[in-house]
């Protein structure tokens, strides 16, 4: 690699960028050096593009311009910047909730003939949630569901109804400061509205707009998307999996499903076991189909089905560059413009699936849900047909892979700490009390070519839970943990302090919790929202002892994540390069303090992951002393 730079820690990662330098091939890690140096102003957040009279900049050095033509200040400008990436980080996700509540209605109406309901218990809990009665035919109970989760999206007036399951001080906080998400819709267009030219210029108001939009999300289109997709789909179970490049096999047709939305890619999970394919792949000179996921989606069938997991976000340009990919196929979000072009190198056939992402020259093969399986069929067929034009000569696949377990939520870890009939926070709970566990952290989000790949996650990580803090992970940063070995049992007896590893070995689990994709953030949620209710932790979820962190993230929506985690009050902090800020140093000390004042909870920004970790432990022990615990058994 150029220089003799590690840019990941992550050796199938190193073995594909060195094949990728030899072959002239640029990938994400080239087209950063070839940005440098990048917009000072950008970065900082205080230039501003929102109207024609633009782009105007503000010298961060006070010697010249202070404002924008309009007259818009650093603070203004650095809040509006940052309130349009939540705005568009929560349409991402609700977009997606809004998709899956569509197929529901599709399945009820009997045109989405392809699907049922896996989940009857999650149907009836939701029911109850939204008002339905339950006796009644179940495709009417579906149907009225359906149609009532949709109005969600629209809703103008009143509260998300999700809502109601933040603990009552949270949701009084929220009232207070007239954040209550009322519509998703509503919030993310008002929000956009507010940071047009010549609207508000007051930069706390602005963020709590943001605040309420990103809470649209968290305590809405995420949670729809969560949990529709465990009512449709399945409710993940514990599953072991296996995890990097390696799970490509040289002598398999292998498709890869990419990006974030599951209703189809579950279809193709089935397709690649379909006999008339299979035929047709042994026919072709194959053995098989070998069915791999990147990014989310990768998490999507890992938790469902154990799918082994191709890689995360900068893994998916190397999955090709392999020589040993048929079919990449992708929905939405995270699908980098270059895959294209990375796959003219090779045999491999890209296909979009969905309208709202398409690629100029890529074939488009529309998802509906209404013949979702013949469609997945066709893709897979392309990658059969295409078998036999891989170049074997170009093959090159990683031996590296790596055994994990995932499936985890909130009722799988109630049942595995207090067992069948007695599911139960409470073992939890007593253990966070008792002083052999710390506390919990959240560690999810994308990775960033700017860090060395997976590095800061799996040092993180590895910091608390050396310091008996139990991670709960999502997204991109659990895939990152996977490859290093942390999400099995075994790897308690290895990195976990002595307190969390009595804990994992009793009940049987891995120091690092493997909880989903993207929207499955919201499984954290309710989780911290149960043991609150469970007792003995405060009552609201800013007692508790936890922090969430986001070490490698890139993506707008990670910072609308972050935002509705700090909106519920848990302590978030940022790696990378800070979000749009340090051009404010009001607006900077405002997410930084202040916040902490008005809604228990705030941003800190390291780009250090000892560092990273050092603070939320004092933050864990805060909250710990605060609440009159004992002192941590084994220190």
């Amino acid at each position: 690699m150029e220089g003799k730079k590690i840019k990941s820690i992550d050796l199938a990662t190193q073995e594909m960028l060195e094949r990728a330098q030899k072959e002239n091939i640029k990938t994400s890690w080239d087209r950063l050096e070839a940005q440098q140096p990048q917009c000072g102003f950008g970065q900082l957040g205080i230039c501003c593009t929102v109207c024609s009279m633009g782009p105007c900049r503000i010298d961060p050095f006070g010697e010249g311009a202070q404002a924008g033509v309009c007259g818009a200040n650093a603070d203004t400008i650095a809040a509006r910047n940052l309130g349009r990436k939540v705005a568009v980080g929560a349409s991402a996700h609700s977009d997606h909730g809004r998709d899956v509540a569509h197929t529901l209605l599709l399945l009820a109406e009997g045109k989405a003939h392809d699907y049922g309901i896996a989940d009857s218990n999650k149907l009836k809990e939701l029911a109850l949630e939204f008002a339905i009665d339950t006796n009644k035919a179940e495709e009417v109970i579906v149907k009225e569901l359906a149609q009532k989760i949709l109005a969600e999206f629209g809703r103008q007036e009143g509260k998300l109804t999700f809502v109601k399951r933040a603990p009552k001080k949270r949701q009084d906080i929220w009232k207070k400061l007239g954040i209550v998400p009322r519509g998703i819709d509503r919030e993310v267009v008002e929000l956009l509205h507010t940071t047009t030219m010549g609207v508000d210029n007051d930069y706390k108001n602005i963020i709590n707009t943001s605040l309420r939009c990103a809470l649209s999300d968290g305590w809405g289109g995420s949670m729809i998307a969560t949990d529709l997709q465990d009512m449709i789909l399945g409710s993940p179970q514990p599953v072991r999996g296996k995890v990097n490049l390696g799970v490509l096999k040289e002598d398999y047709v292998n498709i890869v499903v990419h990006g974030h939305e599951p209703v189809l890619s579950e279809m193709a999970v089935k397709a690649s076991k379909d006999p008339e394919l299979l035929k047709a792949a042994k026919e072709k000179g194959a053995k098989g189909i070998n069915l791999a996921g990147i990014c989310c989606t990768a998490n999507e069938v890992l938790m469902r089905h154990g799918i082994p997991v191709a890689g995360n976000f900068l893994q998916q340009e190397l999955a090709i560059i392999t020589g040993a990919v048929e079919v990449m196929m992708v929905d939405v979000q995270c699908i980098m413009p270059a895959l294209q072009e990375i796959a003219s190198c090779f045999h491999t056939k890209l296909v979009t699936t969905s309208p709202k992402a398409k690629f100029p020259g890529v074939s488009q093969i529309e998802f509906q849900a209404q013949n979702a399986y013949e469609i997945a069929k066709k893709i897979i067929k392309l990658g059969v047909d295409n078998f036999p034009n891989r170049n074997k000569e170009r093959v090159n696949i990683p031996r590296q892979e790596m055994d994990l377990v995932a499936g985890f939520t909130k009722d799988i870890v109630h049942k595995i700490l207090g067992g069948k009939y007695r599911a139960s926070y409470q073992p939890l709970n007593d253990a966070i009390i008792q002083g052999r566990l710390r506390g919990l952290a959240g560690v999810v989000g994308c990775n960033n070519p700017k860090q060395k790949h997976d590095y800061f996650h799996t040092a993180l990580v590895k910091e608390l839970i050396k310091k008996d803090v139990l991670v709960l992970q999502t997204g991109c940063s659990a895939i990152a943990c996977a490859k290093q070995g942390l999400l099995i049992p075994e790897a308690a007896k290895e990195y976990a302090g002595k307190g969390l590893q009595e804990i994992c070995e009793a009940v049987g689990i891995p120091p690092v919790l493997h909880l989903g994709s993207c929207v499955d953030n919201s499984r954290i949620l309710t989780a911290a929202s149960q043991v609150i209710a469970q007792g003995g932790l405060g009552d609201d979820l800013c007692d508790i002892p936890a922090a969430g962190a986001a070490p490698e993230w890139m993506s707008e929506k990670a910072i609308t994540i972050g935002m509705y985690f700090v909106a519920s009050g848990v302590f978030t902090v940022f790696g990378a390069s800070p979000f749009a800020t340090l051009g404010s140093p009001k607006l900077t000390e405002y997410l930084c303090a202040g916040l902490e004042e008005e809604v228990g909870g705030k941003f800190a920004f390291s780009s250090d992951p000892s560092e990273m970790a050092k603070i939320m432990i004092e933050h864990i022990d805060k909250k710990r002393q605060a609440l009159k615990l004992k002192p941590m058994m084994y220190e």
